[in-house]
């Protein structure tokens, strides 16, 4: 590897590990593997990051920062709460249909580190609740608080099923009642009690 800036040298072994992870697991995938990968020294890797799980935990977060961003821009394409939450849907069909699709890291991440107090379960945790809690802002727009949070609780539970079904070879049957399952959602929530 070219001499690089210790911030582009850390992003890059971010970059790197991210890709192994998606393919092969947390667990599965040694720090050798990736300093052999992202063609680093050991003690550039240790400098970055002195344990594996604060890679493993900088790794998630740069991919909730990315999943947001790309949200970020996407929301301003919709104006009414439907389209926005269809933006998202949109988002996850071109995901679940993208060559290098292998599920969701984020879940991956939940299930191979149980622990509600463990520093990965929580970056993990953070970016799910972050989904929740923006399409439970884009809600509250034209429902009561409640309605919303129940809402977007539903929408999340949704869109998890739908990745799982994606990863099973489903994604078209997924995102299609996905689609139809979450305007049932929002029009029920919208309706007067």
């Amino acid at each position: 590897m070219t001499s690089l800036p210790a911030s582009d040298k850390r992003q890059h072994v971010v970059e790197t590990a991210y890709a192994l992870f998606k393919r092969a697991g947390f667990h599965a995938t040694g720090i050798d593997r990736i300093i052999a990968e992202a063609d680093v020294a050991k003690m550039t890797m240790y400098r970055h990051f002195p344990s594996k799980d604060e890679l493993i935990v900088e790794v998630l977060d740069y991919r909730a920062r990315r999943f947001d961003r790309q949200l970020d821009r996407l929301a301003e394409e919709g104006t009414t709460p439907e389209q926005k939450i269809a933006k998202i849907l949109d988002w996850h069909e071109r995901w679940f249909r993208g060559p290098d699709f292998h599920g969701c890291l984020f879940a991956h991440a939940l299930a191979e580190f149980g622990d509600p107090q463990h520093p990965v379960f929580k970056a993990a945790a953070r970016q799910k609740d972050g989904l929740r809690r923006r399409m439970q802002s884009i809600l509250a727009e034209v429902m009561p608080r409640g309605r919303a949070e129940s809402a977007a609780a539903a929408l999340l539970m949704l869109i998890e099923g739908a990745t799982l079904m994606a990863q099973m070879g489903q994604a078209d049957t997924a995102i299609r009642d996905a689609r139809k399952a979450a305007l049932g959602i929002i029009a029920a929530s919208r309706r007067p009690q």
